[in-house]
């Protein structure tokens, strides 16, 4: 029976993994030391399946403490003390350590083998989400399968992921970076339709003993 200290015990063993560095399946080692990055207890309802950490992550140690987190926490409609209270909230990346810079500067993809490794162990500690909100392709990919159209197909059909049937419910959204601003530009209904449904699901499940 998961009980809520699984979640504490699986992301005490996970911050000990290196297998990104030590024993890599996909590609050559993590080239730098790893840090693997998880919020969560087993009383969280709401859960952000995101990307993995990135620079100023991996140098503090906490999740989203860069402008994309500024912008996630806004849409969210969280203040700093909501967003990481792991009592409530449990922050899930693909990839739990930074994995490093590409050749133009951006973030490489999260390593595969920490969710072939860690993920389904990491969720089996949440037995109280409601709501997991799947940030970017990666997540998407994991937790809702390849979709035709990509990212913005699938962001599209918000509505109809969101009715799916059974719990937690998941809701997509494009990554929070400043990188996506062009793609926000493009796609107003993001703000004008989703993002108030985003709040309201993140404020009912939040006021949730």
């Amino acid at each position: 029976m998961t009980t809520p200290d699984t979640f504490a015990t699986t992301a005490t063993r996970l911050r000990a993994c290196r297998i990104c560095r030590d024993a890599p399946l996909y590609g050559p080692p993590l080239p730098q030391e790893p840090r693997p990055i998880v919020q969560g207890s087993g009383t969280a309802r709401l859960c952000i399946a995101s990307q993995a950490p990135g620079t100023r992550a991996n140098r503090t140690g906490k999740p989203f403490t860069d402008p994309s987190g500024v912008r996630l926490r806004a849409w969210l409609g969280l203040d700093e003390a909501a967003f990481y209270d792991a009592a409530r909230v449990a922050i899930v990346p693909m990839g739990s350590c930074f994995p490093g810079l590409d050749a133009k500067g951006g973030d490489r993809p999260p390593r595969r083998e920490c969710a072939e490794r860690w993920r389904a162990e990491l969720f089996e500690g949440l037995p109280d989400l409601e709501l997991i909100l799947v940030i970017g392709q990666y997540a998407q990919g994991w937790h809702l399968g390849r979709m035709p159209g990509g990212l913005t197909a699938t962001v599209r059909g918000w509505r109809a992921i969101l009715g799916r049937p059974g719990r937690p419910r998941v809701l997509p959204l494009p990554h929070p970076s400043w990188r996506n601003n062009g793609w926000l530009k493009r796609e107003p209904w993001f703000e004008a339709e989703l993002l108030p449904v985003l709040r309201a699901e993140v404020a009912r499940v939040m006021a949730r003993d």
